[in-house]
């Protein structure tokens, strides 16, 4: 057998010495390997690498040139929207720069009496298209497919996680099917001499400011986080208790810096932001707010396993309190009543002090007790959704309640006829409010309505669409990706739905 002989540089003594043959590689110790595999394999080797590389080219080839078809299409169907001149790299973003928050509403406004129900508009190369049409609206909102939040949301995201606002999805289906509940008229008549007592301390702290001009947003976000400590968390704000009260301050603060956000663009960009000292104090003011949260849910799940280790079973329970039949004689008649109906149902007979008697019971509380009895809720999805209720129920009602007071104060003729229905129900008593006594109150509930149409609190709420959408009142197609406007503020001011739209009447 020929071959050719290799020998190590080292000791011949102590190396093995081994010959590469035709068909094998032999050791002198014995061991024995077939090389014909090796050579096969190496073969093989040589001869896929270039199909490798030319795969891996077509995939890549293809894969950019479907980017590129999408992102065609994206533009070709966004342009035959209606909607300004767009410019290279900007779109239309000029039209926003150096506009505070009112500007660009007034600007979107005038761009839809232009151009239509139906506008979009390019940020970059983003499109965004605004909707005002009610087929269109009910086309989104009714869609069990279009519930992914627009990127506007992510300013959000350091404060409430994935909460409900921010969630999108299954977990927001699951999660809306789980808070749900807590929310039954039931149970939000257990905290009626909560919403008595700030309401009354609210009052008298406005009492210094009789003859003067002020702004009644400041003390309309005071008592709503007061309200909400108590009804969302189970704590409150007080001299004593110093982590409500500066955990009440950093929700305010929060919410101020999160309006900023939204409207100043240098702030908008997170890389600009992050070097400013807003981006510090949001730090500081979320680490009151998370630490707070962390430690009361502690807490509260901390007692709830004592007193279920200890037999003391919650009583009644949250599907107990929702669940209550009519017990008390006070509404005679659950019959169809006006607008208000849509706040009533089979349940509004019961006596709310009844079950304040027995239990009432913080979101936090009940969100613990669904956890504990099988609903898949960890710790920091709880801590998530409280902090939600607490911005989303602290903005939106503090805002809300503002402009009724605004509208009243500046239309007194329907200020009048208020009292009057108020005067009709208490008389001379001093007595405080039931939530039945709410339910007679039908023209201060269609001023307040009349109030949340002229003023929504949320002028426009923004969905990203995951596909393509025909849309129900023009034969326009809004591609996958684009970030649908929804523009309440636009939409409560249609002439062909509202007779004077923009004259304040309760009876429209």
């Amino acid at each position: 057998v020929s071959g050719r002989r290799w020998r190590n540089n080292q000791d011949s003594r102590s190396a093995p010495r081994c010959f590469v043959i035709r068909k094998s590689l032999c050791y002198e110790d014995g061991s024995r390997m077939n090389v014909e595999f090796v050579h096969e394999r190496s073969s093989l080797a040589a001869l896929a690498m270039p199909t490798v590389i030319v795969m891996t080219l077509v995939l890549v080839v293809s894969v950019l040139f479907h980017t590129w078809m999408l992102s065609r299409r994206y533009v070709k169907l966004g342009n035959m929207i209606p909607g300004p001149r767009a410019y290279p790299l900007i779109g239309n973003a000029n039209m926003l720069l150096g506009k505070s928050h009112d500007e660009i509403m007034k600007r979107a406004i005038e761009l839809s009496f232009v151009y239509g129900s139906v506008t979009r508009g390019w940020l970059g190369y983003h499109l965004v298209v605004f909707l005002t049409e009610p087929a269109d609206i009910e086309l989104i909102l009714n869609s069990y497919v279009h519930l992914t939040k627009s990127n506007e949301y992510r300013f959000f995201k350091p404060w409430l996680g994935d909460g409900l606002l921010i969630s999108s999805g299954d977990k927001w289906k699951s999660h809306r099917k789980l808070i749900a509940p807590a929310f039954h008229q039931n149970v939000l008549k257990t905290f009626i001499d909560v919403f008595n007592d700030n309401s009354l301390a609210v009052v008298e702290r406005m009492r210094k400011e009789v003859g003067k001009v002020f702004d009644v947003h400041d003390y309309m976000s005071e008592v709503t986080v007061d309200i909400l400590l108590e009804t969302a968390m189970g704590s409150n704000r007080t001299g004593e208790n110093k982590e409500g009260f500066d955990y009440a301050m950093a929700v305010m603060k929060m919410c101020d810096i999160l309006h900023s956000r939204q409207i100043k663009i240098h702030l908008r960009m997170d890389p600009i932001f992050n070097m400013t000292k807003t981006k510090k104090e949001q730090e500081r003011l979320l680490g009151i707010i998370h630490g707070l949260t962390r430690k009361v849910v502690k807490q509260k799940k901390e007692l709830f396993e004592k007193n279920l280790a200890e037999g003391k079973l919650p009583s009644p329970s949250l599907s107990e309190i929702i669940g209550k039949k009519e017990e008390s004689s006070k509404v005679e008649e659950p019959a169809v009543i006006s607008q208000g109906s849509m706040l009533r149902d089979d349940l509004d007979a019961i006596d709310e002090n009844d079950i304040g008697e027995k239990r009432r019971l913080a979101f936090l509380d009940l969100m613990i007790e669904t956890a504990k009895t099988g609903a898949d809720l960890s710790d920091e999805e709880i801590k998530e959704e409280v902090d939600t209720i607490m911005f989303e129920g602290h903005d939106t009602t503090a805002a809300g309640s503002s402009f009724v007071l605004c509208l009243l104060g500046i239309h007194q003729d329907i200020q009048d006829r208020v009292y009057k229905e108020i005067k009709q129900i208490f008389g001379d008593s001093k007595r405080k409010a039931t939530f039945n006594d709410t339910m007679e109150m039908k023209y201060l509930e269609r001023v307040i309505f009349e109030t949340l149409r002229m003023y929504p609190p949320v002028p426009a709420i923004a969905r990203k669409l995951t596909q393509e959408v025909r849309l129900a009142s023009h034969d326009y197609v809004v591609p996958s990706g684009t970030t649908v406007v929804i523009g309440t503020y636009k939409l409560h001011r249609r002439e062909d739905i509202y007779p004077n739209p923009d004259v304040f009447n309760p009876d429209n």
